[in-house]
């Protein structure tokens, strides 16, 4: 979770309070323009290659470019939104919730409104698909390979990593081939996952494990709640209970390494020999080169494979601070606490604006 800027900010977001967002546009020299706005949403969503995206109703008509001075000034802008609270005593607090690339505008000249559409920084890594075959030859550990590729088309970019700089071995992509996919594979290959935040910071992470992970949030229901309502299911789709890692190296001439995971605890729901089924799932990359970079693959890919398979949408007061994977506890009228990950969801910039998220993984609480 994004941290809050301080207590009183998270006590805020269970009460009734004066909404208060800001949207601006950072020029490439360097100057900023407060967009007055009338709507708009901040879409968060971990199973997407660009992990957050934007769009913003503004009044604004002299937004719209008009000559080509203005176009070629838009083209290189970036859009961020924050979003807090105004306290009774006047202080106002707020948190990004984006940062990117401004992808369009579009508007009636004359009377408007004007639409601002926009996509995270990961959609400038994978618009710049490699022009030459690119290797990792000389980065070739895993952390250090990500960033290289990162900083090949964001050269300032700051990239954060949790994640083992692991050895990997040399992987080729040819002309064409969509860089941010490439960062995206090697990050796959350690059980980690890739993202920007809404500072546009990368992010090197381990995939998140529900059984590990500390509760982020408490969505409860009743006084002092902040649950409006939900519901639940169940669905084995993505749910996979043994992972063959396997690589081969044309490159360095290795020989193919096979490793397989499988879920073998009895008391799991998803144990191997049990009434779920065997329901493998394959996983190959030239970047594997080592029994034990291939079991390591295979144990992280299990441990994200094998999630319960309870899913919910639950509509709350909003959360700005929430990141996908982040562990919520749902308190429900009844009593019954679950616990979820935090899979998807969308933030308006209006007051009274619906907050559903989209969770997986759920299971009891104990």
């Amino acid at each position: 979770m994004y941290p809050a800027p301080s207590p009183r900010f998270l006590a805020a977001l269970r009460e009734t309070h004066r909404l208060v967002t800001v949207v601006e546009l950072h020029w490439p020299d360097g100057s900023v323009t407060t967009v007055p706005h009338t709507g708009g949403s901040v879409r968060v969503d971990r199973g997407q290659a660009v992990r957050r995206t934007a769009t913003v109703t503004s009044t604004d008509l002299s937004l719209l470019p008009a000559s080509p001075a203005d176009f070629l000034r838009v083209a290189g802008a970036r859009v961020r939104v924050l979003y807090g609270v105004a306290h009774p005593d006047g202080i106002t607090e707020t948190v990004p919730i984006f940062y990117g690339r401004l992808d369009s505008l579009d508007g009636d000249p004359d009377v408007g409104p004007v639409t601002i559409t926009a996509s995270g920084l990961e959609a400038v890594i994978a618009d710049d698909s490699f022009t030459a075959p690119y290797s990792t030859r000389l980065a070739a550990a895993a952390v250090t390979a990500i960033t290289a590729l990162i900083h090949s088309t964001l050269p300032t970019a700051v990239v954060t990593s949790t994640a083992p700089d692991t050895l990997l071995g040399p992987r080729t992509w040819d002309a064409g081939d969509d860089r941010w996919a490439a960062v995206q594979e090697l990050a796959t290959t350690v059980g980690a996952e890739v993202w920007a935040d809404p500072d546009g910071v990368f992010h090197i992470e381990p995939l998140p494990d529900l059984l590990t992970a500390p509760v982020a949030w408490q969505i409860d229901a009743g006084e002092g709640g902040v649950l409006i309502e939900a519901s639940a299911g169940w669905s084995r789709d993505g749910i996979y209970n043994v992972v063959v890692a396997s690589g081969e190296n044309a490159e360095t001439g290795s020989a193919r390494v096979v490793a397989v995971a499988e879920d073998d605890d009895p008391t799991s729901p998803t144990y191997v020999d049990g009434p779920f089924g065997r329901v493998p799932y394959f996983y190959s990359s030239p970047a594997i080169i080592t029994s034990g970079s291939a079991e390591a693959a295979a144990a992280a890919l299990l441990k994200q494979s094998v999630k319960p398979a309870v899913t919910a949408d639950i509509t709350s007061l909003p959360n700005p601070l929430l990141e996908p994977g982040d562990v919520v506890r749902a308190v429900y009228g009844s009593g019954r606490r679950d616990l979820y990950q935090v899979q998807a969801y969308s933030i308006g910039l209006g007051l009274g604006d619906a907050f559903t998220i989209e969770m997986i993984s759920g299971r009891e609480d104990a």
